[in-house]
């Protein structure tokens, strides 16, 4: 038996505490620039791995990293622990129920950005040199890999890049969403098949169908009875008062270690499972969307920076840079992927403004990219400078998603929001105590206009749509919408409850400020930019302040008045109108 030395204790404590403190750090200055974490953690591996620490200072590097078997499998196990939740968290994100609600769009859009990139990938890594390839007997399945890897957009990469532009609310942020979600779950599947093809090349072809169908299956019923299950467990949770979130925080880790338990045991790679366990525990509505930010801060503060931490402490990429697969990787990535949505959204009734919004969401590979690039490496299907290349290609895609994104939404029209508000649609004093009834209460405001459907019209459609994705942001702020055939020219309504209203917030804080938008049915653009400049100018503390102090209808009238005009002033400054 080998036990643990006070020594390798004592290693495996200044490994964690580097790692993790230097992640920490570069992450906190990519924030301020809007860049995604993922490329400060790698760059923590590779200043402190053998690319820059060992290379420069040798003997120290080995003495904090030394070459031993023990020591390294301990930091191995906690950095697969960190992909195992990451897998799991990137599942908890997805709502494929309404994806699925919403499939006309949303699965043209998926099935387009799987079928194109994949076969612009599959055809330019077929034709590498076998200088490229670490085994050419096994090029189909190297470029099937690649393929794979190359399609797989980075869906919480785009999401964050939604958020910080403040359209992660809006119908086209949701369309987006729902879109990478069903490519996501494609995504996996076809890798898992073909990561499983591979490992089990000499077993009999009826032992693989049977190792399938058996994944296919469990599958099945995890995303239908599973489901319920999981859902009336923390239902139950909830109603039995128990201490939160750790109740559900417990439920959902367990839940991850029994799929992945069973997809291994099953012949599949555990990631899967816990994937779909992400999924299962994502679809249960009784988990709150407090409860979701706790596990993603869980997984994003401590295991998975030591995951991708360690990609660069293991390997040395100036002596693996090759130029030539770094550029491969990066333009057959991106332009594979963007023109496959590019592609999807024309088969749409997507307006032409969208068009580019949702291709360029679609560019990023990042942290899913690398995953499976480690994988693959793991089971010798490439070789150290291709993985080099997958992991600074993921990092080039997720840096530019950012920028080009708020390119394509900065060249849309702009316009005033405040034109859309009146002193008569102010309600500053809600007398509603709960989420729905809050909406009933404005959209009766909203009927009183005219030329509208009746206000319990107005209400279901808007619940129906909160329903579908809430709109809740942070800092009490709630944004509830619905696009209207009827409309000729957008209406926003307010509403403030100084107590505030439970609107399961991303925060826990519940909603105090109150938008009700509603806007034309073929107009996206308009609902985006409303959006938008409401997020943006209630994001200020002084005036949500204002707003709470404010006194009657025509006291909150004056402060939305002055905020949103000097917004308005702001961006024409900006962009030199």
């Amino acid at each position: 038996m080998t036990y643990l030395s006070e020594h390798n204790i004592l290693i495996f404590l200044i490994q964690v505490f580097l790692l993790l403190g230097l992640s920490r750090v570069l992450g906190e200055l990519f924030r301020i620039w809007k860049q995604p974490a993922i490329t400060a953690e790698i760059l923590a591996g590779i200043l402190l791995g053998p690319t820059i620490f060992g290379r420069f200072l040798p003997a120290l590097h080995s003495r904090i990293f030394p070459a031993d078997i023990i020591q390294q499998g301990m930091l191995e196990t906690v950095a697969w622990l960190g992909l195992l939740f990451f897998l799991m968290e990137a599942g908890l994100k997805m709502d494929f129920s309404s994806a699925w609600r919403h499939r006309g769009k949303a699965l043209t859009i998926a099935v387009t950005d799987i079928i194109v990139p994949m076969a612009i990938a599959f055809t330019c890594s077929y034709l590498l040199p076998e200088q490229y390839l670490l085994n050419p007997g096994q090029r189909l399945i190297f470029s099937l890999f690649m393929a794979t890897a190359l399609t797989i957009s980075a869906m919480p990469v785009t999401i964050r890049a939604l958020a910080d532009l403040n359209v992660a609310k809006t119908d086209i942020g949701f369309l987006i969403m729902s879109a990478l979600s069903v490519n996501e779950i494609i995504g996996w599947m076809i890798f898992t098949l073909i990561l499983g093809f591979f490992i089990q090349a000499n077993v009999m072809l009826g032992k693989i169908i049977f190792t399938f169908s058996l994944a296919i299956l469990f599958t099945v019923f995890c995303l239908t009875s599973g489901r319920r299950f999981a859902d009336s467990v923390i239902s139950h949770i909830r109603k039995r008062n128990m201490p939160e979130p750790g109740s559900s925080l417990t439920f959902v880790c367990l839940l991850g270690i029994f799929c992945g338990a069973v997809f291994q045991k099953i012949g599949i790679n555990a990631l899967l499972g816990f994937f779909i366990a992400g999924v299962v525990a994502g679809e249960a509505r009784a988990l709150p969307e407090r409860t979701r930010q706790v596990i993603a801060q869980m997984v994003y503060a401590i295991f998975v920076p030591l995951f991708f931490a360690r990609i660069g402490l293991e390997i040395d990429f100036l002596k693996n840079f090759n130029l030539f697969l770094v550029l491969f990787v990066t333009f057959i990535g991106i332009s594979g992927k963007f023109f496959g949505a590019w592609l999807g959204v024309t088969f749409t009734d997507l307006p032409r403004v969208n068009r580019l919004s949702v291709a360029i969401a679609h560019i990023p590979g990042g942290s899913m990219e690398i995953v499976i690039g480690i994988l693959a490496f793991k089971y010798s299907l490439i070789s150290l400078p291709v993985l080099v290349a997958i992991v600074l290609g993921g990092v080039i895609s997720s840096l530019i998603l950012g920028p080009w994104l708020k390119h394509s939404l900065c060249g849309r029209k702009m316009v005033s929001a405040l034109e859309f508000f009146s002193h008569r649609d102010i309600a500053p004093e809600l007398k509603a105590d709960s989420r729905d009834n809050a909406i009933r209460e404005l959209c009766a405001h909203a009927a009183e206009q005219g030329n509208l459907p009746s206000a319990d019209t107005l209400s279901n459609m808007v619940i129906n749509r909160e329903e579908s994705m809430g709109t809740a942001i942070e800092e009490g702020i709630a944004l509830p919408h619905a696009r209207l055939s009827s409309l000729i020219r957008p209406l926003v309504v307010f509403g403030r409850a100084k107590s505030g209203i439970d609107w399961n917030s991303p925060d826990g804080k519940p909603a105090q400020f109150i938008f009700l938008i509603l806007t034309p049915q073929e107009d996206d653009d308009i609902q985006v930019q409303i959006l938008r400049i409401i997020a943006r100018t209630m994001c200020d503390k002084a005036t949500r302040e204002s707003l709470l102090a404010a006194s009657g209808q025509q006291g909150v009238w004056q402060v939305i008045q002055e905020a949103f005009t000097v917004h308005q002033v702001v961006r024409k400054r900006k962009y030199g109108l």
